[in-house]
């Protein structure tokens, strides 16, 4: 198949959206089809550069998201181009400008257009206007917009499923969580290259690491996993906290951590490259998260798959997610979060731990992620074939 990914957003921005994307495309390669990224332009990026297979559309920086850009013109170009390639799908991973071109472009192709609605927006509306100028209900006034007509919908996890059901959606929808590749977190690191990475750090051989690794967004909550900080120290004394990522909260972060006079005992790392991060997962004890904004917790699946067990604020997407001890626990308040986290970082690994962690992640696994995204794929070129006969064209008046 030929299939064209719509996305606002894609590497180098760093964002589990991007890393969903970018399995998605190597699977789909791997498994003998032909993939083209239609995205943004970023700084980042020379206009220059070669991209085999990627078509950047002028941008600007979304609203207060200034890390995230929207596509300000380009519809005829990504016509032009998805006609001469010939396309047999479009798959949508953004609601904006790439979203509706993608759209649009589909139904003047006659091909089929999916969805996969990554992101709980009610959780960052604070980026606009800081809440005040759009509010929950016009989240869900546009989502029924937008997936109207849609093909299909993919829902990553069965909270997503319950929001889209409860915005009225009707297009069809089904849940595939996104996977991972197993393979780069599993293939475990040499004792040289953690103990290297823990002598950079700063911390010994038998040091206690807490990890806390995504963007440094305020919806993630770290400044909870902070402030657990000190409870922690009473009972662990050499505990560490390492922050990796960098985002629009890392500066009120950072000030927090001075503010409570734990400068030798969190550590930040600033941005990481997505081909490094593993090393960070490998030389840690438990992932830590207080977010309340995950829809599929792709920093969750990477943390299993490395072998490390997570303490993670409780939602319906952790109570699917964790079954078993072995896998992690979820909190709702601070002294939980405290006394879960000390519980893990005084544990020794085991193999019966692993093997449950190891059937967990076989659901997920980027393998069967792919494999039921084509078979939606070609569902859906059905239910196209069975509604539809006549395109229609992007120009007014009927097509050719």
């Amino acid at each position: 198949m030929n299939i064209g990914l719509f996305t606002d957003t894609y590497f180098p921005q760093v964002s589990g959206v991007a890393t969903s994307i970018k399995t998605l495309r190597d699977e789909l390669e791997a498994q003998g089809h032909n993939v083209y990224i239609f995205t943004t332009t970023d700084p980042k990026v020379s206009k220059g550069q070669v991209e085999p297979g990627i078509f950047r559309f002028s941008s600007v920086p979304f609203v207060s998201f200034t890390d995230r850009r929207i596509a300000v013109r380009g519809l005829f170009k990504a016509y032009r181009l998805a006609k001469e390639l010939d396309l047999d799908i479009i798959h949508n991973q953004t609601e904006f400008s790439l979203g509706w071109m993608g759209k649009v472009i589909a139904r003047a192709l006659h091909i089929p257009c999916i969805h996969t609605y990554h992101t709980m927006y009610q959780d960052y509306l604070h980026y606009i206007a800081n809440g005040r100028i759009v509010k929950p209900r016009n989240v869900k006034q546009f989502a029924s917009v937008y997936l109207a007509h849609m093909t299909g919908v993919i829902a990553p996890s069965e909270r997503v499923l319950n929001v889209l059901e409860g915005y009225g959606v009707k297009s069809p929808i089904r849940i595939i969580p996104t996977g991972i590749n197993l393979d780069q977190y599993q293939e475990a690191d040499s004792p040289e290259v953690t103990s290297a990475l823990r002598k950079e750090l700063g911390y010994h051989e038998d040091t206690p690491v807490i990890l806390s690794l995504s963007r440094l967004a305020f919806e993630k909550n770290i400044h909870e996993v902070i402030e657990a900080v000190p409870d922690i120290l009473k009972r662990q004394p050499d505990a560490q906290l390492l922050i990796v990522g960098d985002g629009p909260a890392k500066e009120t972060l950072e000030n927090q951590v001075h503010d409570l006079n734990l400068d030798d005992h969190v550590t930040f790392t600033g941005e990481v490259s997505n081909d490094a991060v593993h090393h960070y997962y490998q030389m840690a004890d438990v992932f830590v998260s207080a977010s309340d904004s995950e829809s599929q917790g792709l920093t969750y699946i990477e943390a299993l798959a490395s072998d490390l067990p997570i303490v993670v604020m409780r939602s319906p997407y952790t109570d699917e997610l964790i079954d078993d001890p072995a896998i992690g626990s979820s909190f709702q308040k601070k002294s939980e979060l405290v006394s879960k986290t000390i519980q893990y970082l005084g544990m020794n690994a085991n193999g019966e731990d692993a093997s449950k962690r190891a059937a967990k992640l076989e659901e997920i696994s980027a393998d069967k992620f792919v494999k039921r995204v084509v078979r939606f794929y070609k569902d859906s070129q059905i239910t196209l074939e069975e509604s539809e006969s006549e395109p229609i064209s992007l120009f007014r008046g009927p097509r050719g």
